[in-house]
């Protein structure tokens, strides 16, 4: 194939050792503190890891090590048919990590290709030529870095995918900016809901009282939080039904669609359900901007549903309309996620049920505290739900283009990032 995307050079049927580099070379020392990766903080359909989810720990020398440009591909089930896979883009210049074993490292034979290679592991026909070829016993099973060793594709010149990869990642750092800043607006609400409602910053020590909770301010007081608001649950009609499925229009909600989320609204759910589905579950459909918390095993699980939405029975849904809003609802559970778990049990799975949740006791604030709370935080989650549909919509886009631009189908002049084709489509 010559000439393609306007730029010339030779394509040639390729195997994927030809222009990445497996398990490459990269070490640490022993006994000393390393960045660490863990298989959780990869995320489900995005390029970057959190800087929040690596941790300093010490070097065993073992597993998987890396650096900044570096792709790890998970390669067990069911994380590698869940997409996850990263660039590590986080540490600082020159550092080496230390990680999961079950990551595949990847890089480019030549570090300009590295963008291309991630994009490369992130197209659907190399993730669905790693799943067939995974060995294992049930629930293990794994693919070997020597099994993807050889997948064949058509490798584009240099210049192509070169470009290619640019364009891909100039909507992964749009993406990336994004939620940069909904992390900055979720941690300003957060600090401002400690300072009022934990510390009492700016209340004089004559202005507090004791109750069965310490010292709070006058005029405040103790409640259950279920006399406060309403805590609902869900079910899971019959997935053997398909009027409860088939063509449903409503948002289906379950503990695994906060699981992924990296801020805490959400704006879609995996699954939708019928009029005649939500017809079977007892809270029915939950109006936008109720709290959902999961309540199973993994607990605390948060996000205020930017959508109506029904719900299984796998959350306490805090709608709202109560005394409290859900906003400052969100920022009291995140304060106090570790003394609402210490309230769950089970002998097969943790679970906090309704009823031992409602009797919670926590400090309600005055009126006139909760409504300047809402109208200080509520500006900032507004925008955290518009970047989070805007993220949505950038990711639709990476992952139509991915496959097109990869592969040579569609034609692209070779670009660099500060090109307005680029901003364009990011809406800048």
């Amino acid at each position: 194939m010559n000439g393609v995307c306007g730029i010339t050079g030779e394509w040639h049927t390729a195997k994927l050792v030809d222009v990445a580099a497996i398990n490459p070379p990269r070490k640490v020392k022993k006994g000393e503190p390393v960045p660490f990766i863990e298989m959780a903080a990869l995320p489900l359909s995005g390029r970057d890891i959190s800087a929040a989810d690596v941790e300093t720990r010490i070097a065993k020398a073992a597993g998987a090590h890396f650096q900044n440009g570096d792709t790890l591909l998970a390669r067990i089930t069911p994380c590698l048919e869940n997409g996850k896979t990263a660039q590590v883009r986080v540490f600082a210049n020159g550092e080496v990590g230390e990680g999961s074993t079950e990551f595949i490292v990847l890089c480019g034979q030549d570090p300009a290709d590295n963008d291309f290679v991630y994009y490369l592991s992130r197209d659907q026909e190399f993730r669905s030529f790693a799943i067939s070829r995974m060995e294992g016993t049930s629930g293990r099973q794994r693919v070997s870095w020597q099994s993807i060793a050889g997948y064949q594709f058509d490798l584009p010149p240099p210049e192509v995918r070169r470009s290619a990869a640019a364009m891909l990642s100039c909507l992964d750092d749009r993406i990336d900016n994004l939620r940069q800043t909904n992390a900055t607006l979720e941690a300003i609400a957060a600090a401002l809901f400690k300072s009022w409602f934990v510390d009492f910053d700016g209340i004089a020590p004559e202005d507090m009282q004791e109750s069965e909770l310490g010292l709070i301010p006058k005029g405040w007081r103790v409640e259950e939080i279920g006399k406060l608001v309403q805590c609902v649950g869900g079910t899971t009609p019959s997935t053997q039904d398909e009027t409860f499925w088939e063509g449903g229009t409503h948002h289906w909600a379950t503990p695994k669609d906060l699981s992924g989320l990296q801020s805490p609204i959400l704006t879609t759910t995996e699954r939708t359900i019928t009029d005649a589905g939500v017809a079977r579950i007892g809270s029915g459909l939950l109006p936008a901007g109720t709290l959902l918390m999961s309540s199973r095993a993994p607990i605390g699980y948060l996000a205020i549903s930017a959508v109506p939405v029904a719900i299984n029975q796998g959350f306490i849904a805090m709608p709202p309309g109560g005394v409290l809003s859900p906003n400052w609802l969100l920022f009291w559970a995140k304060a106090n996620m570790e003394a609402i778990k210490q309230k769950a049990n089970g002998s097969t799975f943790m679970e906090i049920s309704k009823a031992a949740f409602r009797p919670i006791k926590i400090i309600v604030p005055t009126k006139e505290a909760l409504a300047a709370f809402d109208e200080a935080v509520a500006p900032m989650l507004e925008r955290v739900k518009n970047n989070e549909q805007h993220i949505a919509t950038l990711g639709q886009l990476r992952d139509t283009l991915l496959p097109r631009l990869i592969s040579g189908q569609l034609k692209l002049q070779q670009i660099s990032l500060s090109q307005p084709s680029c901003l364009t489509i990011l809406g800048d």
